[in-house]
């Protein structure tokens, strides 16, 4: 576990697609609007662009616009790969293994500096090597856990699923926020409720479908999980 003196949490989705960034991003302004000045972190990043400065990730993009710090990609998201795929495959077509031990001694020297928000990549189980999973890296930093789950057909199991996989690993789920990402959904009133009802953690948003999502609109709305 990592020491956090000033506390954080990791934000884990139902599946990829999800919003992870959009509620990383919200936890970040809601951070600082009190008073807290908060790092983000975004281990694996696959479905980036190339640049000179080595590939470039919109989403750990957005995550450091939201902080309001000066800090490069390499220090937000140390493993980042150009193709739109599975952290695993992406890291061995490039020939480039993510190291479970380098990004715990990076969240471990980030925490010290501020609340670390850290964004995994699609869902829970997510594998980063030919054994481990996103699981492994999430019990090892030992953070407070805030379920993003994408509102639309599936999501009760999918949701509920992710609750005992975090429970099975000791993992605390802090909170969760209900996403709105498919406008077509039908009984979404009754699927919240039944997931509010059925979730061990309180529910700190409930995002409705947008074209275009403001993180900052939501961090207005959103309740601040307990961090420590």
């Amino acid at each position: 576990m990592i020491p956090a003196p000033h506390g954080g949490c990791f934000v884990v989705g139902t599946d990829t697609g999800v919003g992870k960034t959009l509620v990383a991003c919200a936890l970040l302004h809601a951070l600082r609007a009190a008073g807290l000045a908060p790092l983000p972190m975004k281990p694996v990043a696959s479905g980036s662009e190339p640049s000179p400065e080595g590939p470039r990730n919109d989403d750990v993009t957005q995550l450091i616009a939201a902080s309001g710090r000066d800090l490069t990609q390499d220090e937000v998201a140390p493993f980042r790969y150009l193709p739109p795929i599975a952290p695993h495959i992406a890291a061995a077509e490039a020939g480039q293994p993510i190291d479970l031990e380098h990004l715990v001694a990076l969240a471990a020297q980030l925490a010290q500096r501020g609340p670390l928000v850290v964004e995994g990549a699609g869902g829970f189980l997510v594998p980063i090597d030919a054994q481990r999973t996103l699981a492994d890296l999430a019990a090892a930093l030992g953070l407070p856990m805030v379920l993003v789950v994408g509102m639309r057909l599936g999501c009760l199991n999918h949701a509920l699923l992710t609750a005992e996989a975090l429970a099975a690993r000791g993992l605390r789920l802090a909170g969760w926020v209900a996403n709105g990402i498919d406008p077509q959904f039908e009984r979404a009133e009754a699927n919240l409720a039944t997931l509010a009802a059925r979730l061990p953690a309180p529910l700190l948003a409930a995002a409705p479908w947008s074209a275009s999502p403001d993180p900052a609109a939501l961090a207005a709305t959103l309740r601040l999980p307990a961090l420590a």
